[in-house]
C-alpha cells in the first residue's frame, strides 16, 4: 500500500476540523443545497459561510454551480471516499509490534 500523501491529507483533515464545515457537509448529504438554504440553517453570515465554503471547495470536498444570482453547492463525489482511505493508509501496520525498548539514539 502506497504512503498516504501528506499535502493531501493536511488539506482534507483541515477542511474537516470545523463544526461549520461538518454542518455544511451534513447538509448536503441529501443532494445539493443553495447557498441561501445553507445560511439559514446554520444562522450564518454571508461572510462567514462564503469562507467555510471556499476552504471545502479549495480542498475539493464541495462543488458548486451557478443559477442566475444563487449558488448552488454539492458534496464532490468521491471526495470522503479518499478521506476515508487516506485515514486507512495511516493506521499502523499488522506486523507492526510495540517497541518497549528505547531505540539506538536514545541511550
Amino acid at each position: 500500500m502506497a504512503p498516504p500523501n501528506l499535502t493531501r491529507a493536511e488539506v482534507l483533515f483541515h477542511a474537516l476540523s470545523d463544526a461549520t464545515r461538518l454542518g455544511i457537509l451534513g447538509m448536503l448529504r441529501d443532494g445539493e443545497r443553495c447557498v441561501c438554504e445553507l445560511q439559514d440553517e446554520l444562522d450564518a453570515a454571508q461572510s462567514r459561510l462564503s469562507f467555510h465554503l471556499r476552504v471545502l471547495k479549495d480542498a475539493g470536498l464541495v462543488a458548486d454551480r451557478r443559477e442566475g444570482r444563487w449558488a448552488y453547492y454539492t458534496i464532490v463525489p468521491g471526495a470522503l471516499a479518499e478521506v476515508h482511505d487516506l485515514a486507512v493508509r495511516m493506521q499502523p501496520r499488522r506486523s507492526a509490534l510495540p517497541i518497549h525498548r528505547a531505540p539506538s539514539c536514545c541511550r
